[in-house]
Order: C-alpha cells, then sequence, then structure tokens
C-alpha cells in the first residue's frame, strides 16, 4: 500500500475522533497511556502473501498496534510477516505514533512496551520527544538471576512475604544507556530500572523446592512514579490483548480476505476507522439514560455487543411523502440510545 494512502487513512482517523470531540481519557497520575504491541494473526492453511511462522507457533501476520487512553481508541496499526521480528521497523512505527498522539491530547503520554521492544533507540526516541513510558526490560547476558537477587538482598528495603515459602524484593537501580538523538549524536543517560525479584522456596502448596526458583522482573522508566505503580501501570498494558481480542474476534479481522499482502495491510488501515466508530458509539451509549442498567459499573462497551445492539438491529424503512422513516420495534429496549446516538453524531 503506498504510503500516502496509508497517511491519509491516519490523518483521517485524527480527524474524525477530533470532529466527535474524542478527548482519550487520562489515567490517575493525569498521563494519557499509549499502549504498542505486537499480535500474531493466525492465517494457518493459507498461501497469502506474507503469511509466515509467529512466535505463537502459528503461520500468519504479526501486526503492530498502538492504543490511545484507558477506552483503548486505535491511533495506528502497521501489518507485518509473522516472521518479521517485532523490533524491526518499530522505531518508525513509535515516531509515527508519537506524532498522531500528540495530535490528539494535550496531555502528556506515557508509552507502555513489551520487553520484545527493549532497545536504546526506541528510549531515545522517547527521550527526545519527552514522553514518558515503562518498558519491560530482557535480561542482558552479563547478568544474572542470582546476581540480581544478591544486589536485591544488599540494598531493598522492601521486602515482603506474600506467603510461607515466598519472598518478594522491590526497588529501584540506574544504569547508563547509550542512545542516538535525532541529529545522530550519541547521548549517555543515567536511567531508572524498577525491579520485582521473587524468591520461591515453597510451592502453593507448600511442597518444599530443591532449589529456590528465582524471577526476576525489570522496568526501564523516566517517570517519578513510586516503584508499585510503576510495576501496577505496566500490568494495566495487558489490557491491550482485550482490545486486540475485539479486532480479531468481534470484528472477525484475524483471517485477512485477500492474498496479496498491499491488500491485506490496507484493510487492516481502514479497520482502524471501523474500530474507533464501534468504539465511539459504545462510549457515547455508556452516557445515555436510556441505556439498560447493567449489574456491574461498566467503564468501556465491548465491540461485540456495540454490534449486536446497535448495528445489526432489525428495522423497516418506509420512503413516503418525500420522507423517509426508520421503524424500529418496540420490544427493543436499545431503541430510544440508537435516536440519541443517530441524533447526536448527525451534527458533526
Amino acid at each position: 500500500m503506498g504510503a500516502s494512502l496509508r497517511n491519509e487513512i491516519l490523518e483521517a482517523n485524527v480527524s474524525m475522533l477530533d470532529r466527535c470531540k474524542i478527548e482519550p481519557t487520562a489515567l490517575d497520575c493525569g498521563k494519557v497511556a499509549v499502549d504498542l504491541d505486537v499480535t500474531p494473526m493466525d492465517n494457518s492453511g493459507t498461501k497469502k502473501e506474507g503469511v509466515s511462522f509467529t512466535y505463537k507457533k502459528f503461520d500468519g501476520y504479526a501486526p503492530m498496534m498502538a492504543y490511545i487512553g484507558t477506552e483503548g481508541f486505535l491511533v495506528n496499526t502497521e501489518l507485518r510477516e509473522g516472521k518479521q521480528h517485532c523490533q524491526n521497523h518499530t522505531p518508525e512505527f513509535l515516531r509515527e505514533t508519537l506524532r498522531l498522539s500528540h495530535k490528539l491530547t494535550s496531555r502528556p503520554l506515557l508509552i507502555r512496551m513489551d520487553s520484545g521492544n527493549d532497545a536504546a533507540t526506541n528510549l531515545g526516541i522517547l527521550i527526545e520527544d519527552g514522553s514518558w513510558f515503562i518498558v519491560k526490560r530482557n535480561m542482558r547476558k552479563s547478568e544474572s538471576k542470582d546476581e540480581w537477587l544478591k544486589l536485591a538482598k544488599e540494598v531493598c528495603k522492601d521486602i515482603r512475604h506474600p506467603r510461607d515459602g515466598k519472598d518478594v524484593y522491590i526497588g529501584s537501580s540506574w544504569k547508563e544507556v547509550d542512545y542516538l538523538d535525532s541529529n545522530g549524536n550519541n547521548k549517555t543517560i543515567c536511567m531508572r530500572i524498577v525491579y520485582e525479584i521473587t524468591e520461591r522456596f515453597t510451592e502453593p502448596d507448600g511442597q518444599f523446592l530443591m532449589v529456590p526458583e528465582i524471577e526476576v522482573n525489570t522496568f526501564w522508566t523516566n517517570t517519578d512514579m513510586t516503584d508499585d505503580e510503576v510495576i501496577d501501570h505496566y500490568h494495566a498494558h495487558g489490557e491491550s490483548e482485550q482490545f486486540h481480542s475485539e479486532i480479531k474476534t468481534d470484528m472477525d479481522v484475524e483471517r485477512l480476505p485477500s492474498g496479496k499482502f498491499d491488500t491485506n495491510e490496507l484493510v487492516l488501515e481502514l479497520t482502524i476507522l471501523a474500530y474507533n466508530i464501534l468504539r465511539i458509539i459504545g462510549q457515547a451509549s455508556l452516557k445515555s439514560k436510556r441505556a439498560p442498567r447493567s449489574k456491574h459499573p461498566v467503564k468501556r462497551r465491548r465491540i461485540r455487543t456495540v454490534i449486536s445492539n446497535l448495528i445489526l438491529m432489525a428495522g423497516h424503512l418506509t420512503a413516503h411523502a418525500r420522507r423517509i422513516v426508520l421503524s424500529l420495534g418496540k420490544s427493543n429496549i436499545w431503541r430510544f440510545v440508537f435516536a440519541e446516538l443517530y441524533q447526536q453524531f448527525s451534527t458533526y
């Protein structure tokens, strides 16, 4: 797909969100989350261009997605071959996502990424952009779990004992990181590493382990959050898996329709617009007083619910006296919500 067409779709998406007066909801800390993640799409049994073996151990594609706000509006996506490493072309994708995100909100951004994107290049881009970030860190070849545990036991002051036979060490360390700025100059910055190190002596059922089990999770961050807040915000990044599921399952986009890579790339790009339209409708329906009440507090309406209740709605269209009348069944409890949303969005 041509770069000009891709840019037009991305800019049209920003324009649509702006015209609908969408402001991505910020986190409690005041920052707007932007989650970048790869989600493999299963296209097994096909000979489509670009389909290859993914890290999920099936044949398919491995597109990169970028969501903004607690609602999960889709701000950017890029179709990739299944065998492509998640860091390949990510710096360009990251720059593009930051540019689009800044158009959607004036609040500071909190970028969250998995360990597959633990690269000095990405950290440098985020630092130069002035954005905050939390990036899961990979264990270096020069590091070991035993060394991290030894360090934690020497300096950590936050030691927890959630159960017998399990110790958790939480704290921060610092390390210098070298990166290239936008002008190609080498720069060095001292970066904070938040760690969560778990040592298990027994299984949850009380069974003793012959050798203690060590689990090490570390995160790059430039925020002023507490260690617990950094860890919690990274775990919240996992909510993007729900957004992936809605695109692939609720919208049935996983098995892309064409044998040509460029065509499938266009379909995925257009999915940005369709997904966000459904997300806008779902979020607007939450504000309606005529919407059916849920037993539990709802912050986001699932795409499948929007499609089944507000898109696939039975009605009768009549043209009479130079008027077009849409009649909705009286038994449909969503008819009032549909009418409200129609009136709301017809003014944009």
